[in-house]
């Protein structure tokens, strides 16, 4: 962790601290007293659980505990932290929304009853319309069955002050909110200590309403609560929009985000606060829960605005008052920086956090994997370790007449080197019996292979409870080059997101993050520099099949990631012979897709969540 000194967050108008009156840029005048009003702000960086109410509100608890013994005065949750995030369709459950209800009524009573209740806090969950949109619920098409909405309750002294629903309603990429959920019309100023806090939620900083909405409002800090999943490079984007709208907003923002897993999605907290000026002043660590306490001087609240039916960008402005008076002096400390990953780590860290939650929030104690020997299941195996210990994982090694000694070999290396379980169960006599009824040749032959150690593996699964790990990777996944019912059983993919050529850089990477530790790298060097084969007939190499995977990857990156048209990624300079063949494995093998499991998103366009088109489905790209 670095440190930084604590500053003013005025941005580029710290003088503001020894004037009395001043004129803003909106032609109003900020009242301030003899000094400017001072807050120690927690934000709490929550791993949540969907559907775990009753866990999600200990956790706040917890987290509000810890902020109180730090002398904090405001305590910021992110998004939907009492429900989980996403829901998806349980949003339209009346019981589920009542039991959400409940949830803030109870957090607000237990606070209070703890001797917590002087702190201010702004906690997440879900809720319904308020009147009169919940009254026409009946008679109106459009609206969510139960008109749910993604809120923000203020709550201190054992009640709840006022709430904040989301009004930007993502729907792209993973995100189906205006499915799920009734958009809010009006932000809330809620005066904390003398100074005004505005709530936004999410997307809603996305858009341009709330940091102009804070601005007119002259709000001194706005408070963001975000469930936003992690994809790759996307903190240096949070950062720049957040500071964009710092100053945009002429306040301080500050960022709260999930952290965990949840089925397809990964949240990295990354957890910022930036000032006025848009000058990062604290950051919470990548991919763990943490409470971020950071120190704040800020403007003094202003008189109400004048005309509360005024909207800016379609949003009328509620103000609350909690504590007009300034809080009591108190000397700042230091704000935390946390380091960051590099690009290749953050993405490790993903994968490791999105298996380990998997696990966990699904009631699993231990996994399974065939293990081959190759990339992929190599670096799977060493991931697994990472998240469970080796105590946890069980790998399977299922050779062949076809399986080469090294293959054999460099998969007993990595049990050796992480200490996970590694068991041995030949697949010949099987193949052979089944042969004896069946005489399959070529493809089929080939891929019985594959079917027969996936019995073994849902056997040893049935028998001693283990989740059963897919290793395939998102180049093989996206052509296609998997096997049904074999290589693709399983109940998670922990490498589905990440094209072959990243499975050998992150190999690569675990390697050296070992080295720089002193400690012995996990994965056999021997896996990462060998020819990558399925092993499924004499001398086969995956280069039979499939083009060079940098090249695969690389038209995969256009046509998947980008979206571009086949005659498009030709006019980045691939051969157009080469381009056809590609898309048109992509094209064909979404039947395959829908039957994989889920695995953790780090890229800009998964295959699951993001990508979605039809199984049936005769357009095809010409060029």
């Amino acid at each position: 962790m670095r440190s930084v000194s604590h500053a003013s967050c005025f941005g580029d108008v710290t003088s503001r601290r020894s004037i009395v009156t001043s004129t803003t840029t909106t032609g109003r005048t900020r009242h301030y007293a003899d000094r400017v009003p001072q807050l120690r702000l927690a934000l709490a960086q929550i791993n949540a659980v969907v559907g775990a109410i009753d866990t999600n509100v200990e956790l706040v608890l917890e987290q509000c505990r810890r902020a109180h013994a730090a002398g904090a005065h405001l305590v910021v949750t992110p998004e939907m932290v009492l429900t989980g995030y996403p829901i998806e369709d349980m949003a339209y459950r009346a019981t589920f929304i009542t039991a959400s209800q409940r949830a803030v009524a109870e957090l607000a009573a237990r606070l209070e009853a703890d001797g917590l209740g002087e702190l201010v806090v702004v906690v997440g969950h879900l809720d319904s319309a308020k009147p009169p949109t919940l009254e026409a619920v009946p008679d109106r098409l459009g609206v969510p069955k139960n008109a749910p909405t993604n809120s923000a309750s203020v709550i201190t002294g054992g009640r709840i002050v006022t709430r904040y629903d989301k009004h930007h309603l993502p729907n792209y990429g993973v995100f189906d909110e205006f499915r799920h959920f009734v958009a809010g019309d009006e932000t809330q100023v809620v005066q904390v200590g003398g100074v005004d806090v505005a709530i936004a939620i999410c997307e809603d900083i996305w858009q341009d309403g709330p940091s102009a909405a804070a601005r007119a409002a002259e709000a001194g800090l706005l408070v963001v609560l975000n469930g936003s999943p992690y994809e790759a490079a996307k903190d240096d984007v949070r950062l720049e929009l957040c500071a964009r709208r710092a100053r945009e907003g002429e306040c301080a923002v500050a960022y709260v985000n999930l952290v965990g897993g949840q089925d397809e999605l990964v949240f990295d907290g990354d957890t910022l606060v930036v000032d006025a000026g848009g000058e990062l002043l604290a950051r919470a660590p990548q991919f763990e829960t943490d409470l971020l306490v950071v120190d704040l001087d800020l403007p003094a609240a202003t008189a109400p605005m004048p005309d509360p039916e005024t909207r800016f960008h379609g949003l009328r402005v509620e103000r609350h008052v909690v504590t007009s008076e300034p809080v009591p002096a108190f000397d700042p400390r230091p704000s935390a920086i946390a380091d960051r990953w590099d690009d290749l780590g953050e993405r490790y860290q993903a994968v490791v956090l999105g298996l380990r939650d998997y696990v966990a929030k699904n009631g699993f104690t231990s996994v399974l994997m065939g293990l081959s020997g190759g990339i992929d299941s190599t670096l799977v195996g060493a991931i697994a370790v990472d998240a469970l210990g080796a105590d946890r994982v069980f790998g399977v090694s299922n050779p062949s007449d076809w399986s080469s000694e090294h293959s054999r070999s460099d998969a007993a290396e990595l049990a050796r080197r992480t200490g996970l379980h590694l068991d041995t169960v030949p697949i010949s006599p099987v193949f052979d019996a089944l042969q004896a009824q069946l005489s399959l040749d070529g493809l089929a032959e080939e891929n019985l292979q594959a079917r027969i150690r996936a019995v073994i593996w849902m056997g040893l699964s049935n028998q001693h409870g283990h989740l059963v790990l897919a290793c395939g990777n998102k180049s093989e996944l996206a052509t296609g080059y998997s096997t049904i019912y074999g290589d693709a059983v399983g109940g998670y993919a922990p490498i589905k997101d990440l094209p072959k050529t990243l499975v050998w850089d992150l190999a690569r990477w675990r390697n050296a993050w070992s080295t720089e530790r002193g400690e012995t790298p996990p994965i056999p060097e021997d896996t990462i520099t060998k020819p990558p084969s399925a092993e499924l007939r004499p001398g086969q190499l995956d280069t039979d099949s499939l083009p060079p995977y940098e090249l695969l990857d690389a038209i995969l990156d256009a046509y998947v990631e980008r979206d571009l048209g086949a005659t498009e990624v030709i006019e980045e300079g691939f051969d157009p012979e080469l381009v056809q063949r590609v898309v048109t494995l992509v094209d064909r093998a979404e039947y395959k897709r829908r039957q994989y499991p889920p695995g953790p998103k780090v890229s800009r366009r998964n295959f699951g969540r993001d990508r979605r088109v039809p199984i049936t489905n005769r357009w095809r790209e010409s060029l």
